[in-house]
């Protein structure tokens, strides 16, 4: 029995879940998520929990049903807490202005400056010039977002300089030796 599959997922009051099929919706005070769940598995609803249950028990139908469990887990806590993805920038001259919620304006020493339009359903804050917040309720599309606009300018070992994830730990090398 998988450990992670078979935990009961509890849904907190003000979250509303229906199942069709395979279909599994998430209403909550934040907004929707729907998922298609995989290989045969189920999902059904016991008094304030959701349950997760595999047809058999193959290796497939196994790794689907963890899979399974922890993508409905993360669609509950999406629509009541939401998701964050915090950026830094590093350089000199590098920085980042919002425009609006959902436009923003890199400079990041190329000759133009890097304009990004997030999807629906994520906002983008920016408190300081060299700080990024990716906020939303799904947490792929989050972490994606949040991956796209660090590969504009991926830390680099010498100087440090680029955009990493908060807490990132970037190992530095040692410049040439001189003679």
């Amino acid at each position: 029995m998988s450990r992670v599959g078979s935990a009961p997922i509890t849904v907190p009051s003000g979250v509303e879940v229906s199942i069709d099929g395979a279909k599994v919706t998430v209403k909550g005070s934040r907004g929707t998520l729907e998922r298609e769940l995989p290989g045969g598995i189920t999902a059904r609803t016991d008094d304030d929990s959701l349950i997760v249950e595999r047809p058999d028990d193959t290796s497939q139908s196994k790794s689907y049903h963890g899979l399974s469990r922890s993508l409905i887990q993360n669609m509950v806590v999406g629509v009541t807490e939401g998701f964050v993805k915090e950026l830094q920038i590093q350089g000199v001259g590098y920085r980042a202005i919002a425009k609006g919620t959902n436009k923003l304006e890199l400079a990041l020493g190329y000759s133009h400056p890097v304009n990004i339009e997030a999807p629906d359903g994520i906002e983008f804050d920016v408190p300081a010039q060299t700080q990024i917040f990716v906020k939303g309720i799904d947490k792929q599309l989050v972490g994606q977002v949040a991956a796209d606009i660090r590969k504009w300018r991926k830390p680099e070992p010498y100087k440090g300089k680029g955009i990493r994830y908060a807490g990132e730990r970037v190992i530095r090398k040692a410049g040439k030796a001189a003679k």
